[in-house]
């Protein structure tokens, strides 16, 4: 078709002689057309492209429906049954993708040859023992769902309200989901329960290992006031993990009971004056990803008329394990540097 099309072009095409006595209008459009015709080669071209490339790549329908062809041991099936919250459940999972880090080392130390898909965090990429794990998120971007579908999990692990949606869709696929929320002590041990039921594990030496955490708690009444933003200022109250593990360790967490308008119910803001009223005489300052936090507060005038500050005891924290569980090392790491520094 092109080439006929050209061929007519070139004899529309005057002689060299008569092009001198024509109208410049007329060979102006001839090389508009000319021009047009190219374009609608290069558009056909990537027309055609975009065709085979939809072709063949697979949808994520597909790839579900050649894990759900793959044929099990029926030694090793999974067993699916509905919960009391009409959402399934599942017991003897073998392929499990944990979207966070303190779900994959919780699945990984209650049974390692269940764990086939990580997130991406540096928690994990800091760990040997998930070296060779893939990984099937990056940072706080959504987890991608192909990566996770073609892991082929029985089982999909993932946080109450950031991982919704992805789950939303997982379940859409007939995949089996589980949300999980650690605000507290309680719910570390019942998520160790669930994830445990879940992959037919026991796990009464993790909880043991939890347990000891807690060994020796403080006896001291010293005045504690925790600060993990700088920008509002918040701090944790007893609905937070942070608090209720100082509750745990029986730290005197002055803003155990406030309450406050912050978005976040677990958290309360403070202005300089509630800060100076407190007066705390010790202060753990959380500073997530080493941003200055502890420096920019020691920028302040009011900081130098604080009991804490001129004691000396201002002590510098990891975001994991105080503000955020993190994983099991990193709750342990936060649980024995509190008791010292208490003791």
């Amino acid at each position: 078709m092109f080439s006929l099309l050209e061929f007519n072009l070139n004899q529309l095409m005057p002689q060299e002689s008569e092009v001198r006595t024509q109208n410049w209008r007329i060979i102006s459009k001839i090389q508009t057309l000319k021009m047009m015709l190219n374009l609608l080669k290069k558009a056909t071209i990537v027309l055609f492209s975009s065709m085979i490339l939809l072709a063949c790549s697979p949808t994520d329908s597909q790839q579900v429906k050649e894990s759900e062809n793959t044929p099990k041991s029926s030694e090793n099936q999974t067993q699916v049954k509905e919960s009391p919250n009409s959402e399934n459940s599942i017991e003897n999972a073998d392929r499990v993708v944990a979207l966070t880090s303190l779900s994959a080392d919780i699945i990984y130390r209650l049974d390692s040859s269940k764990l086939v898909g990580i997130p991406g965090t540096r928690l994990l990429r800091k760990d040997e023992r998930f070296e060779k794990l893939p990984e099937v998120s990056e940072g706080r971007i959504p987890p991608d769902l192909e990566k996770i579908i073609a892991l082929k999990p029985d089982l999909v692990i993932g946080a109450t309200g950031f991982h919704d949606p992805t789950l939303s869709k997982l379940k859409e696929l007939g995949i089996t989901t589980q949300e999980t929320e650690t605000n507290n002590w309680e719910s570390l041990i019942e998520t160790t329960k669930l994830l445990a039921k879940s992959i037919n594990a026991n796990p009464d030496s993790l909880l043991n290992k939890y347990e000891s955490f807690l060994d020796n708690p403080s006896e001291s009444d010293t005045k504690a006031l925790v600060l993990v933003s700088n920008q509002p200022v918040l701090s944790p109250n007893k609905y937070s993990w942070t608090g209720d593990l100082l509750e745990k360790l029986k730290i005197n967490n002055v803003t155990t009971d406030l309450q406050g308008e912050s978005a976040t119910r677990g958290y309360v803001t403070l202005s300089e004056e509630k800060i100076l009223q407190k007066n705390p005489e010790t202060i753990l300052v959380v500073d997530p990803g080493q941003r200055g936090v502890l420096k920019q507060f020691q920028s302040k005038p009011f900081w130098k008329e604080l009991k804490a500050t001129k004691n000396e005891k201002v002590y510098s924290f990891d975001y994991y394990g105080l503000v955020n569980p993190g994983s099991i090392d990193k709750i342990e790491e936060a649980c024995k540097k509190i008791k010292e520094i208490f003791s």
